[in-house]
């Protein structure tokens, strides 16, 4: 795929998606973004799960959901019944020249519809098959369902969310199906670089999240800490957390020494700096609370925004906690080619805004250049592309394979 800045790097990969949802389309769709060439292979007359799911209620039932539209620009999407022989005839054909498979049924699935690694590697031993899944192929959990609120709660994440009043607490977007995304597309693009081509890749939500959690988890591994809610403080250093503004609060990250210096003094609180509960970091940490609230009846004098600017002109981390809404407006979005408009969408009579990876090459941002695929839409060209005649399509269409 040429994407908007010419080919990318993933250019001449050519990635057959038969997920849903959000995790294995999520992990297709930053591939679509880095060149790739990406089938979306749907279940005929319903597709994706996703295309009924988002907020607008008009869009879900016109099967082109938020949600579906979120991951999937720059997709082709083809219907086949793989419970027919002929849609996995289609299929195999289709992996007779793919270099990618991303599959998120439970385990066993692929294999019972005769379409599992084994059988594909038979027709292209040098594929790259990736399978997503809540908890890996193996292990006496692999059979479960899972979703990201799942995977959220069974590892550790909602009990380390919140405060100790407000624990557990799910984390405020997919987290788990996301990582579980970026994961799998970091496997797939390290295989891709492979000297020798063809493999097979377990990707466990739970374990790609559990691996993000570096720090919480080796404090349990190797500091023999059971990892609790901290809420809005950074138990690794102190003044670090959120702090109450005249307007809201503010991140401010004095990790450094250095950094409670100037804080403290750009506060006109010198007398801190002095007394014996905040004289170390470890000091500063036992009594945080109490460092919080003295800073705070200074802090609470002027806007989140206004101290922001100051402290980091003078080399403390600091920011306003911001609305998604806020963020998406601001120069340091706006300004870096990060969201992209098409104003034409199939099977929709408005255009749409949508994200777009986040990474720059060379300055600039590879991007998908089509909008999200009506269902089905590529069904023709694909399959004339890989030899069958209109008369035969027909058939397949009439009979409910494609």
């Amino acid at each position: 795929m040429v994407t908007e800045h010419g080919p990318g790097p993933l250019d001449g990969v050519r990635v057959l998606d038969l997920t849903n949802v959000l995790a294995g389309p999520f992990a297709c769709h930053q591939l679509v973004h880095l060149g790739a060439e990406v089938i979306k292979v749907e279940a005929v007359g319903r597709g994706d799960l996703a295309r009924n799911l988002g907020a607008d209620s008009t869009l879900s039932a016109k099967g082109m959901g938020i949600s579906f539209l979120a991951q999937n620009a720059g997709k082709s999407s083809i219907t086949l019944n793989l419970k027919d022989a002929r849609g996995t005839e289609v299929l195999n054909r289709l992996v007779a020249d793919a270099d990618v498979l991303v599959e998120n049924f439970r385990p066993g699935v692929m294999d019972r519809l005769g379409i599992g690694y084994d059988a594909l590697t038979q027709i292209n031993p040098q594929l790259i098959y990736c399978a997503i899944s809540g908890f890996g192929q193996t292990g006496p959990w692999a059979d479960r369902p899972a979703y990201d609120q799942i995977v959220q709660g069974v590892s550790g994440v909602m009990s380390i969310t919140g405060d100790p009043d407000s624990a557990p607490l799910r984390v405020g977007y997919p987290l788990a199906d996301t990582i579980g995304g970026l994961t799998a597309a970091m496997a797939i693009s390290a295989a891709l670089n492979a000297p020798s081509r063809g493999t097979f890749i377990d990707v466990s939500m739970l374990e790609a999240v559990l691996a993000t959690m570096g720090w919480v988890v080796s404090n349990h591994l190797v500091g023999g800490v059971t990892p609790q809610p901290n809420g809005n403080e950074n138990p690794t250093s102190a003044p670090s957390g959120a702090f109450q503004c005249a307007d809201g609060l503010i991140n401010i990250a004095a990790n450094k020494d250095e950094q409670w210096v100037i804080l403290a003094r750009h506060l006109g609180r010198d007398d801190l700096l002095t007394a014996p509960a905040f004289a170390t970091r470890e000091d500063r940490k036992a009594n945080r609370l109490r460092l919080k609230a003295e800073l705070e009846t200074v802090l609470t004098e002027r806007s989140a925004q206004n101290w922001a600017e100051e402290l980091n002109v003078l080399g403390v981390p600091a920011g306003a906690v911001m609305t998604v809404p806020d963020i998406l407006a601001h120069p340091q979005i706006s300004g870096r080619n990060f969201v992209t408009r098409f104003d034409t969408v199939p099977g929709m009579d408005q255009g749409v805004d949508l994200v777009s990876i986040g990474a720059m090459f060379d300055g600039t941002r590879p991007k998908a250049t089509t909008p999200p695929p009506a269902l089905g839409q590529d069904a023709i060209r694909i399959l004339t592309d890989l030899g069958y005649t209109p008369d035969k399509i027909d058939v397949l269409r009439q009979e409910g394979v494609i």
